[in-house]
């Protein structure tokens, strides 16, 4: 599941766990297609997430203090990022106003300053009140090109309610709409385009068909020239709205929506942005099997929006947290699943990788409570085979910090069966500790929550458990009914379910 820590390989359709300018530094010069980061703002807020699926509350910090730090951070990694992308890639920065204009001169010096072909306004909110000044409601996206030699594909826009109305005003007896649109051009030739047609004189006007006499009869015959009532009137083409791609791509985009908080689409992530909006990037800045890569990549649009494009893609994020909810994603909107270490391959099957998580004690330790935390829980269903999700809210957990759902007891909830205190859903709670030992003091609160949740059974994971916490469990069991199973992290690391109790026949019972 893991890769070397020393090593990584470039390898589309991974995910990369780790700083994307540690990723990067291993990949090769000029590897990438089209980068799109969207990295945290410099909007000095701090604020909690709720992740969807896992339901996992994160403390989410996004305070960096002043412009420079974050533009300090920023800057070596925007560096990798320029190194790996082609020569004759784009590149788009995902920004606010709190620090969009620092940003810019800062990717001016990288790229230079002739190398800035737009700065797209997104409108990412409806309405927006402010009590001293106008209420700010979009997004600033940079776009640049490592030189003149980039990728460009036409993108539409459709027409906005108000140039409808305005100028497709005729309809069929069907209902279709269109405009009237000139048939001729400026100026006169002596070419056939000159000549009369239907015993129309252009060239009298001072003009010429824009279409060749070949041309409008065939539109004619299709019904898409409307005839005027009065003599001597000018046709004009029938222009269908039904037919029209739209207003080419503008800098101005107002008709994407952000992801509404009920959306099916929403994970809870704090920037999560709609999945149009990477399809309008991805479809605008590379065409089909080129490599999409972004190294902020948070709960993964960009990824799912290149895997539905047929584009090759890279993401990279800091968090583990965040590469589990992006290959959660892959699986359930792009049916892809885990390249297996080892065993069959099958051609028809879809496949990512998950490379560079953390698997070793020492760097576990270090990681931020949350993000251990989440390891934990998702990696103790991994060993079971069942599913896990994260419930911690900082707030009230009430000593629960995740849940694992018996797939094995699943006729529990049909069948009616009640456990021990006589609950229904089979889900046993558990508990994460992230300290050297484990001792009583941290057993007893679990306990309370146990019996608080009407739950016969829990687990709880440590580095290791002192022999006073070893004690209390085997006294619990034996007194109160209640049976806690320690497991350490070492085991979860190597995917091993060490236990000397018979787990699944005791729960099943």
């Amino acid at each position: 599941m893991s890769s070397s820590r020393s090593s990584l390989i470039f390898e589309p359709g991974t995910i990369y766990c780790g700083d994307c300018k540690d990723v990067l530094a291993q990949f090769p010069e000029e590897c990438v297609d089209l980068i799109y980061i969207d990295p945290p703002f410099h909007s000095g807020r701090s604020y909690e997430v709720l992740w969807g699926d896992v339901q996992e509350v994160r403390a989410f910090e996004d305070r960096w203090g002043d412009v420079q730090r974050y533009l300090d951070y920023m800057k070596p990694r925007v560096l990798q990022l320029y190194r790996v992308l082609k020569r004759t890639g784009s590149f788009y920065y995902h920004c606010d106003w709190h620090a969009g204009h620092y940003i810019k001169v800062m990717l001016d010096e990288i790229f230079g300053i002739n190398q800035f072909l737009c700065e797209i306004a997104w409108k990412r909110t409806f309405a927006h009140s402010s009590a001293n000044r106008p209420g700010i409601n979009h997004d600033t996206i940079l776009f640049y090109s490592k030189t003149g030699d980039f990728t460009w594909n036409k993108v539409y826009q459709p027409y906005s309610p108000d140039y409808v109305e305005t100028f497709f005003v005729h309809s069929d007896p069907d209902g279709r709409r269109w405009q009237r649109v000139d048939l001729t051009g400026a100026g006169t030739g002596k070419g056939p385009s000159s000549k009369p047609w239907r015993s129309i004189d252009v060239a009298a006007k001072g003009r010429h068909w824009a279409y060749s006499h070949k041309e409008l009869n065939r539109l004619d015959r299709d019904g898409k020239i409307h005839w005027p009532k009065k003599k001597g009137g000018m046709p004009r083409l029938k222009q269908y709205l039904d037919e029209m791609p739209g207003v080419p791509l503008q800098s101005v985009w107002s008709d994407i929506r952000p992801i509404h908080n009920l959306a099916q689409e929403r994970l809870g992530y704090p920037t999560q942005k709609p999945l149009p909006l990477l399809e309008r990037i991805i479809k605008a800045s590379s065409n089909p099997g080129d490599v999409v890569l972004d190294g902020f990549c948070g709960c993964g649009t960009a990824i799912v929006a290149a895997e539905k494009l047929e584009r090759r893609w890279i993401g990279v994020d800091f968090s583990p947290t965040a590469c589990r909810v992006m290959a959660e994603r892959t699986e359930r909107d792009c049916g892809m699943v885990e390249h297996p270490i080892t065993g069959k391959i099958d051609k028809n099957q879809k496949y990512y990788k998950l490379a560079n998580m953390p698997m070793d004690e020492a760097t576990l330790k270090q990681m931020p409570p949350f993000e251990f935390q989440n390891w934990a829980v998702l990696q103790l269903g991994k060993v079971l085979r069942s599913p896990a999700h994260v419930t911690r809210t900082f707030v009230n957990d009430k000593g629960i910090d995740g849940k694992i759902y018996l797939v094995d007891n699943v006729e529990l909830i049909h069948k009616g069966k009640e456990t021990l205190f006589g609950e229904k859903t089979p889900y046993i709670p558990v508990q994460v500790k992230q300290k050297a030992k484990v001792d009583r003091l941290d057993i007893d609160p679990f306990e309370t929550a146990l019996r608080r949740d009407r739950r016969s059974a829990g687990f709880f994971i440590g580095f290791d458990f002192t022999r006073g916490a070893l004690n209390e469990i085997q006294r619990v069991r034996r007194e109160g009914g209640l049976r806690i199973y320690p497991f350490r992290v070492y085991n979860l690391i190597r995917d091993e379910f060490v236990s000397d109790l018979p787990i699944w026949r005791e729960l099943g019972e």
